[in-house]
């Protein structure tokens, strides 16, 4: 990725908590494709608060993955998406409208995680894989840090959300979701891990804490299966 285009996408994106016409619009058409191909089922442990900033972190299986968590509330929400998206025609400016920044996955982006913190800081909510790229199987087995750092620096809580059935729908390789059903579980919200007392990110607490949602995404995705 060349440095002028990140330079442009850094000043594109901002974030905008304004739900536009266009942003309802295309939410909609999303949302009402989704509803059809997948009838998913939706039950939350607690409703997602209303305001303030929140963490959204799913488990990861399948490509259709990003979808399921505008289910769980009227919001608007934020999200990563692969900076290799802003290469095909118009599709980085419609990724900017509904909530979307570019991430460079192949090595640390320390860009991306700062708009990730300015998004949480700001009141608002983000979508974070904890497992990053795509996984197989029924268990949590890893995953990153990101999670924890974020909400612990901006103290906001995290939302484990489970997502059963997406790797059936679409699978790895394929190139077109099939009409499955797919179920979605979203936990009881976890508190950030605290602040030392002079403010700073303490490194034994974002460990534990990333331990504590990897169980709690297990519990998510468990109980979406159940669905």
């Amino acid at each position: 990725m060349s440095t002028r285009h990140a330079a442009g996408k850094d000043e594109a994106f901002k974030v905008d908590s304004r739900r536009t016409v266009g942003y309802v619009f295309a939410r909609s058409i999303i949302m009402g494709v989704a509803r059809s191909l997948f009838r998913p089922r939706v039950r939350s442990f607690v409703p997602i608060p209303a305001t303030g900033g929140v963490l959204i972190a799913p488990v990861h299986r399948s490509n259709v993955d990003f979808v399921f968590p505008v289910l769980l509330t009227k919001r608007k929400m934020f999200f990563m998406a692969k900076d290799s998206l802003w290469k095909v025609g118009l599709l980085g400016r419609f990724l900017i409208a509904m909530g979307g920044f570019p991430v460079h996955r192949e090595s640390a982006d320390r860009a991306s995680l700062q708009r990730a913190e300015e998004v949480l800081a700001r009141g608002e909510v983000l979508i974070l894989f904890p497992e990053g790229t795509r996984q197989e199987g029924p268990d949590v087995l890893e995953i990153h840090e990101g999670a924890a750092y974020l909400a612990s620096k901006t103290q906001c809580p995290i939302i484990p959300v489970g997502i059963a059935g997406s790797d059936r729908a679409m699978p790895k390789g394929a190139t077109l979701p099939r009409p499955l059903r797919v179920s979605v579980y979203s936990g009881a919200a976890l508190q950030p891990a605290p602040l030392s007392e002079s403010g700073k990110i303490q490194r034994s607490a974002i460990k534990a804490s990333t331990e504590e949602l990897r169980r709690a995404l297990q519990v998510a995705f468990d109980a979406a299966k159940l669905l």
